[in-house]
């Protein structure tokens, strides 16, 4: 790849993004055709093309404002790494910052900067995502950057960036999980509900031990593997035009290698055999009840449901748990629950913190409680209309903006990765709106009380007597 070189861009402002109502748009062609069954009516029109190397391109024309958001996608995460070696996705997150072929380390920022965009990035169990906004003339500069990171990482990649970047991930390590009050309570959790061999057994930052212990080769070993064309999808939204799109990705992507066939990743059944009761002691001044169930993977018709059964619980001031433990017997501080849709499975949580004096056993068998309730007598039907009226708003807010985490480049791409379809947006407000009281109150009983639950405790240190009981349900 030749060195990009640009001519001055002549920037127009970025205005702050505003839209109205989503409408409905033509379906190109190849596109299937989808109907909504009730409620809104939202589709991103889009196309889909590849490139020769495996690259999957979506490309959605939204002239509204003069910006572009480039979305790009690697099928890779946490969950594509071994025991033992853990941490290297989130740990090329940082690297794919410091330099390539043609970038210097320290260019990527100060060139979109320049050009009147910025850019981000994160790390899942399931996949890497990078994305850069910028004005729709500073298109191909996004472009030209990230196919270099992609094509010509390796080149500049030594023992010392390595070094670098292994000590920036440590150091977040230290102030995000283990100096950070309630910081290690995911890592407990996913070491309670999956098996070691599982690949969602450990947290996406990875190890102390298994960071320290990475060498160059094991690092470039694992580039060269993931961060391919073939395991990668490229999705773009703004001012363009599928045409320009293409010549542009063919210019930039075209000559970078297929990587090797990507390995499966396999999973082996997570289900618990037992209620597994978890006490960690830390420096909080208030104790914090977790609850923990397997739950059913992204974007299935369980995953809408169980998203209800979270808002009914636990989704704002009427919920049920909130009315109860924070207003009414004001025995908690706070109450969330949220359903967590993944590739390979999913999880359900339920997190309370305990007013100052309170046990965490008091809480859990409130909780326990609002969910034999809720199977028992179902929800009612203002329940259900909130819950899928409250998903509507956030999905359509996050459709205003073009870019950015959640808006349409990245929505695009994430309908493309779990399910196969980019268009799938109208199949997943469809899920909500089929959804029935008795199948959600069915479905609850299923998940949450016939099954086992990881229960973790974090409690201030010398109060393991504020714990949650032992024993099992």
């Amino acid at each position: 790849m030749q060195p990009f070189h640009t001519t001055p861009f002549l920037l127009a402002p970025l205005l702050p993004f505003v839209a109205g109502a989503v409408v409905t748009a033509a379906t190109p062609a190849g596109a299937a055709a989808q109907e909504p069954e009730r409620g809104l009516d939202v589709h991103i029109p889009y196309t889909h093309f590849t490139l020769e190397n495996g690259l999957n391109v979506l490309v959605h024309e939204d002239r509204s404002l003069p910006v572009v958001s480039v979305n790009l996608w690697y099928h890779v995460g946490s969950a594509n790494e071994r025991p033992g070696r853990t941490g290297f996705a989130h740990l090329f997150e940082h690297v794919m910052f410091e330099g390539s072929a043609n970038v210097p380390r320290g260019d990527f920022d100060s060139r979109l900067e320049a050009a009147g965009g910025y850019s981000n990035g994160s790390t899942t169990p399931d996949r890497t995502n990078y994305w850069e906004n910028v004005p729709s003339n500073a298109l191909e500069l996004a472009l030209w950057l990230e196919a270099d990171r992609m094509g010509w990482l390796l080149e500049t990649m030594d023992q010392r960036k390595l070094d670098i970047q292994r000590e920036v991930v440590k150091n977040e390590r230290r102030q995000r999980y283990e100096n950070a009050p309630y910081g290690l309570a995911s890592e407990a959790i996913l070491a309670g509900l999956f098996p070691p061999e599982h690949p969602y057994h450990w947290p996406v930052i990875g190890s102390m031990d298994d960071l320290a212990a990475a060498d160059l080769d094991d690092v470039m070993a694992f580039f060269r593997t993931w961060y391919a064309p073939n395991n990668a999808t490229l999705s773009i939204a703004g001012a363009v035009s599928s045409g320009q799109v293409r010549r542009l990705v063919e210019r930039w992507f075209g000559e970078i290698p297929a990587g090797p066939p990507v390995p499966p990743v396999g999973a082996p059944d997570p289900e618990l055999a037992f209620t597994p009761r978890l006490v960690l002691e830390d420096d909080v001044r208030l104790p914090r009840l977790y609850l923990t169930w397997h739950s059913p993977p992204a974007y299935g018709q369980e995953d809408a449901v169980m998203d209800i059964v979270a808002s009914v619980l636990a989704g704002g001031k009427s919920s049920r748990l909130h009315r109860r433990l924070v207003h009414e017997e004001e025995i908690a501080q706070d109450v969330t629950a949220w359903q967590q849709g993944q590739k390979l499975g999913g999880s359900f949580r339920i997190v309370a913190t305990a007013r100052p004096g309170v046990g965490l056993a008091t809480l859990e068998a409130a909780i326990r409680e609002e969910i034999d309730t809720l199977v028992r007598d179902g929800i009612r039907r203002e329940e259900m209309e909130r819950a899928v009226h409250d998903f509507e708003t956030r999905l359509v807010r996050a459709l205003e903006s073009v870019g950015g985490f959640g808006g349409k480049a990245d929505r695009l791409n994430e309908y493309h990765f779990f399910t196969g379809n980019p268009g799938f947006v109208r199949n997943d407000l469809a899920r909500y709106h089929r959804a029935d009281a008795a199948g959600v109150a069915d479905l609850a009983g299923r998940l949450l009380q016939e099954r086992h639950s990881v229960v973790l405790s974090v409690v201030p240190r010398g109060g393991a007597e504020l714990a949650a009981a032992a024993g099992d349900r």
